[in-house]
């Protein structure tokens, strides 16, 4: 997902509060260790499917997993080598669920790139996703504490069980708004939550804030998967740097749809479900618009921004320090992201 890309005409315009890179900049060498020891990781399997991991591993994420982790344990005390490995951990879970979603989609765009991986079948990308998965749980194993392996084996089935159940109920339009959650707190909140949550466990915070930080990371990825709905609904591609209207081709109902939906008499509902279910491009441009100037869009911003406060107001239980501050920013960013489409709107 390509959550946080601000402009520099979005900057200078006073559209956003902070670049995501520059609240980064706070871990950029505990990031880069991530990064090298992913490629390490990458290096120490099989050599005849190594070419295969060296490419999902560079040009799939942002490390925002991996990101949360670090601020959150920097917060409470020093980065240690433990931080560092269970961000290589779960950003091992997110290249897996990348693998297979790529392979579900059939998408030929994510960050300006084109997938090197195209070319390969479909049971490499499963077979490459399941053994990122694998090593991800190979490599909890290795901490003192079992709950930690736990916690990794526990995200794991939450976003495996997450990504079934959004493959089962493509193009079901008896999908409803709670349903959705329930998707999205398993795929991709789950991993959110771990990182926060394991960031603060590993650094000696208390169960109490530990618990605090779980639910800052859950409100946070489920607003990000709010944004990324809003952005492939009503985005631009080529500022996204991925392809669009991707939820819609595939079948997947998203907020904003189903908040349409929802909202809709019987005989409008009839309509927008025929032109999801045999639709093409001048029929999704239509959705657009009708998510715009029916307030469906309006109403997932709303509830993106709501969440996003509600995570924020966890944090409370952070020391004031430089860390805390940049979890804070990280929110200030995102309501940036998401106001954008309404500013965008005249």
């Amino acid at each position: 997902m390509n959550y946080f890309t601000n402009s520099k005409h979005e900057i200078e315009a006073g559209l956003v509060r902070n670049n995501i890179w520059e609240v980064f900049s706070l871990i950029k060498e505990p990031l880069a260790q991530v990064a090298a020891q992913i490629s390490q990781q990458a290096a120490e399997f099989d050599p005849a499917i190594e070419p295969y991991v060296s490419n999902a591993s560079e040009t799939h994420g942002k490390r925002i997993r991996p990101a949360l982790a670090l601020l959150t344990a920097g917060a409470f005390g020093p980065i240690a080598p433990e931080n560092i490995r269970i961000g290589v951990i779960l950003e091992m879970i997110h290249l897996a669920t990348l693998v297979h979603d790529d392979n579900v989609d059939g998408a030929d765009l994510r960050r300006d790139q084109a997938r090197p991986e195209a070319h390969w079948v479909d049971a490499t990308r499963v077979l490459l996703g399941d053994r990122f998965f694998t090593r991800a749980i190979e490599m909890s194993t290795r901490f003192e504490s079992s709950y930690i392996c736990r916690r990794v084996v526990l995200s794991v089935k939450e976003v495996c069980s997450g990504e079934i159940i959004q493959t089962q109920r493509r193009f079901d339009l008896k999908l409803k708004v709670d349903d959705y959650f329930k998707v999205i707190e398993m795929k991709p909140a789950a991993l959110f939550a771990s990182a926060t949550e394991l960031g603060a466990l590993l650094a000696g915070a208390s169960p109490q804030a530990t618990e605090a930080m779980r639910v800052y990371g859950t409100k946070l990825g489920i607003a990000c998967q709010v944004y990324d709905d809003c952005l492939d609904l009503v985005g631009n591609e080529k500022e996204a740097g991925k392809s669009l209207r991707t939820d819609l081709k595939k079948g997947r109902l998203t907020l904003p749809l189903l908040n349409l939906l929802e909202a809709s008499d019987s005989k409008e509902r009839d309509r927008i479900s025929d032109m999801i279910l045999n639709g093409g491009e001048p029929e999704f441009d239509e959705i657009a618009q009708l998510v715009r100037s029916e307030g469906a869009l309006h109403q997932a911003l709303e509830t993106g921004r709501s969440l996003v406060a509600s995570a924020q107001s966890q944090l409370t239980c952070l020391p004031a320090n430089r860390y805390s501050e940049a979890l804070d920013e990280i929110g200030h960013v995102l309501i940036s992201r998401l106001n954008r489409f309404e500013a965008d709107r005249g």
